[in-house]
């Protein structure tokens, strides 16, 4: 095989991509694997931004691909963990209502709960203090599946187990900036400073993240959605919180919007945080104000279903701009389950942002999609839970991009 050709190219360096190349390389050691990235490390944008939630499958339809990849996740990321000696805890998790109106949808949780298999408990606001001392709700579920982990030591630990195999080599500060698919093979055009390269492969899989719309259409594929940037902003809580729960706190989510709302959560390494809101980035790495592209903030506004979209939530738009404007505001969300939380808690933590599928309709893309042709297949849309359900996602990728 010659020095640039490969059996398989992957693009993508967060936990999807990692799990692909660690699927695939146990599988095929014999193989030659390249993953690159633009970036100088793994996991560095959504897989090493978010809360490090092992997510049970509480809120997902019954049958879609969310309910089963997670619930299969839910498994294969404790396994991994334990089988690789890495940091883990299989905490629980309360979802709480706050009022007589949240109830109803706290009971099509429940129910969700019942039907992707996860033995729900009801908890009245009496046991809730008990359970939890400083959490106040008028009724809650507790989950006792759902746990925590560090997902950027875990896409690390991949990808070292996939190279282990001999088959994988990694090229990170490559960004693709061409993918043209021919009969025999696939030519993916990278840059690298100022050299640019370019390598074959028999198959190219895409775990892009925010990019997958711009890869689907650099490679001249149509594409019925674009991907929308939006930030979730974190706080770090007092040392004196460190302990404030034993389990995981989450509000019960509006029903209408893919997020589940402000929640405590316990972190690996004996701290809390709370957040994320989720508001539209100026651009799809626009972590803080000065990372504002103007060329994406430009790309953002010609985006077919974006205005449909702001119009159609518009509520929920204020609100969420509400939480970005004022901590005090944030923080009222909090105190609803959490009265001793304030503002004044509150110290500066890394900030994710999510790739969010819309349609040119303004609609937002639920569950998992995916775009592929002959020989390239693109993560179209990998929502949350998609770090928890990185390997059984991974397995899913390999069988139809090989299938």
């Amino acid at each position: 095989m010659a020095e640039n050709t490969y059996d398989l190219i992957i693009v993508g360096a967060g936990i999807i991509g990692a799990a692909v190349a660690y699927t695939y390389c146990k599988k095929h050691p014999a193989a030659r694997v390249m993953l690159m990235d633009k970036g100088a490390e793994p996991a560095t944008h959504q897989t090493g931004r978010n809360s490090g939630v092992i997510h049970a499958g509480v809120y997902y339809p019954p049958g879609s691909l969310k309910a089963k990849y997670c619930r299969q996740g839910l498994e294969d990321t404790l396994r991994f963990c334990s089988e690789h000696d890495l940091p883990v805890e299989q905490c629980g998790k309360l979802v709480v209502a706050t009022s007589e109106q949240e109830i109803d949808n706290l009971n099509t949780i429940f129910e969700r709960c019942q039907q992707n298999d996860l033995s729900p408990e009801r908890v009245s606001a009496s046991g809730l203090s008990k359970m939890e001392p400083h959490i106040r709700g008028e009724e809650a579920i507790y989950v006792s599946h759902t746990g925590i982990t560090d997902y950027s030591a875990i896409t690390s630990c991949m990808l070292e187990k996939a190279c282990s195999t001999g088959a994988l080599e990694i090229r990170y500060q490559h960004a693709v900036c061409g993918i043209e698919e021919g009969d025999a093979f696939t030519t993916v055009t990278c840059r690298r400073g100022d050299e640019l390269k370019q390598f074959r492969a028999d198959k190219l899989i895409v775990c892009a993240g925010v990019y997958a719309d711009t890869l689907i259409h650099l490679q001249g594929l149509d594409c019925e959605f674009s991907i929308l940037p939006f930030k979730g902003e974190y706080f770090k809580l007092h040392s004196r919180f460190d302990n404030i729960t034993s389990r995981l706190i989450y509000p019960v989510p509006d029903p209408a919007m893919p997020f589940l709302g402000l929640h405590l959560t316990r972190m690996i390494g004996g701290y809390t945080t709370v957040g994320p809101n989720a508001v539209l980035a100026p651009g799809k790495e626009a972590y803080n104000n000065h990372q504002t592209s103007l060329a994406e903030l430009w790309q953002l506004g010609k985006s077919p279903g974006l205005w449909k979209l702001l119009w159609k939530y518009r509520e929920s738009v204020v609100s969420e701009l509400a939480t970005t404007l004022s901590k005090r505001h944030y923080a009222s969300l909090i105190q609803r389950y959490c009265p001793a939380v304030t503002e004044h808690d509150f110290s500066p933590f890394r900030a994710g942002i999510r790739a969010q599928a819309v349609t040119h309709d303004g609609e937002l893309v639920q569950d998992f999609r995916f775009v592929s042709s002959a020989r390239i297949l693109h993560v179209g849309n990998a929502p949350s839970p998609a770090a928890t359900s990185a390997l059984p996602i991974a397995r899913a990728i390999l069988d139809r991009a090989f299938s």
